[in-house]
């Protein structure tokens, strides 16, 4: 009994080992994509001060949106090779290439090749989220999954934060955010090497299915196509209210009538929130259901986008609807990822996370588009809030169509 006992300990201390090194290095992974997404912005009005490569401000927004772009397609493509090749091969091999073409961003002798240096940087950016949040929800209990999908997305938003400190510490010599950011991944990528286990729930598929390609096109089956459809549209429209809000969030608060500190002052707050509302948006999903939850935080982010349509006296009173937004608005949209690692089985886990993780980007590209030609037309304020609610509303929606539950379920890892 005592030597049962015993080997019993150390298979669940050798569990719990791998479910530590494995919630880890995808936290870091996911904070190397936020540190990424950053960067770029934090540096674009250095780039055009200086007029490096002779770039213009139009050349800047043709860079930003072929890296978004770049995400977008990394992002689609790899679930497919997850489900096939493995997550821990994938998500690795996606680390050296977004840093073997970071490091080579500032060598760039033209603007194309910086855009097509940032591009590849992408293909190899975008799957490293939707596999960490693959990976980490697989070696969870399926009773976890929520919180695991939230809280590896609060390295997300500590990457931007550690790009926003960094960026004001090297004012001009911006080259070193890109070069400690792929000596960064190239370090992450070795410890993976070493340390990080493959998915006991894709090893367990694969025997099952044996090496059996996944395309893109079984997630069209009608078993799967209902919760594709309302997913790729939840995923859509909640990127798009992120890097809307994100990127014209100061803008529309200046045109509001608040000064410019109150109004940058203001993405701080928001994104504090976004933290607050991931721990708290895993923790209240596991216990409530991932689609209620869901419902619930759109929901109130249509309300919460409608009150910052209306200008308000208090700084107090602006302070706690722009956090709020912030709690509600970016936990929403990972929700929408917890929800399909829930859902879908591993089979199809990785496909159906990474065009859900893919087309939502379109969203990210879409979103700052339309509410920089409202802004350019003078109507930024109210009617990018208008437009926010609005697509809030498509989002509540879009969880709304979803079925509630699968009805067969994996053990857990």
């Amino acid at each position: 009994m005592t030597s049962v006992s015993t080997s019993d300990a150390s298979v669940r201390a050798a569990t719990a080992g791998r479910n530590t090194w494995t919630v880890i290095l995808c936290w870091i992974t996911v904070l190397l994509e936020g540190y990424d997404l950053v960067v770029l912005g934090a540096i674009i009005p250095i780039l055009l001060k200086t007029h490096h490569l002779g770039m213009t401000a139009g050349d800047a927004t043709t860079v930003a949106t072929l890296s978004l772009v770049g995400v977008a397609i990394g992002a689609v493509c790899v679930g497919p090779l997850a489900d096939r090749l493995g997550r821990r091969r994938l998500l690795i091999g996606s680390v050296v290439v977004f840093s073997l073409f970071t490091v080579l961003v500032p060598l760039a002798g033209s603007v194309w090749m910086f855009a097509a240096l940032r591009l590849a940087a992408g293909l190899g950016l975008g799957a490293c989220m939707p596999v960490s949040l693959t990976m980490t929800a697989e070696h969870m209990p399926a009773e976890r999954r929520a919180r695991a999908s939230t809280l590896t997305m609060t390295g997300y938003h500590t990457g931007a934060v550690i790009t926003s400190l960094l960026a004001l510490k090297v004012t001009e010599n911006w080259e070193i955010l890109f070069y400690l950011l792929g000596v960064a991944g190239f370090a992450v990528a070795a410890i993976q090497f070493f340390r990080l286990p493959e998915s006991e729930a894709f090893v367990r598929a694969r025997q099952g299915d044996g090496a059996r390609r996944v395309p893109f096109t079984e997630l069209l089956k009608p078993a799967h196509l209902r919760a594709g459809i309302g997913v790729w549209l939840a995923s859509f429209m909640g990127l798009l209210l992120v890097y809307g809000l994100n990127t014209w969030l100061p803008k529309l608060m200046n045109d509001a009538g608040y000064p410019v500190p109150t109004a940058v002052t203001q993405l701080l707050v928001l994104n504090i929130g976004g933290v607050v509302g991931l721990v708290l948006g895993g923790l209240v999903a596991d216990r409530r259901g991932i689609k209620v939850t869901t419902l619930g935080w759109f929901g109130v982010s249509v309300l919460m986008l409608a009150c910052l349509s209306i200008e308000m006296e208090s700084d107090l009173l602006l302070d706690a609807v722009v956090f709020l937004t912030g709690v509600f608005v970016f936990s929403a949209q990972v929700l929408v990822y917890a929800y399909v690692t829930q859902y879908y089985p591993a089979a199809v886990r990785g496909t159906a996370l990474g065009s859900a993780s893919g087309i939502g980007r379109i969203g990210s590209i879409v979103g700052p588009s339309i509410t920089g030609a409202l802004v350019a037309s003078g109507i930024g304020h109210p009617w990018g809030f208008y437009f926010f609610a609005a697509v809030a509303v498509l989002g509540f929606l879009a969880v709304l169509s979803l079925p509630a539950r699968r009805e067969e379920t994996e053990p857990a890892a």
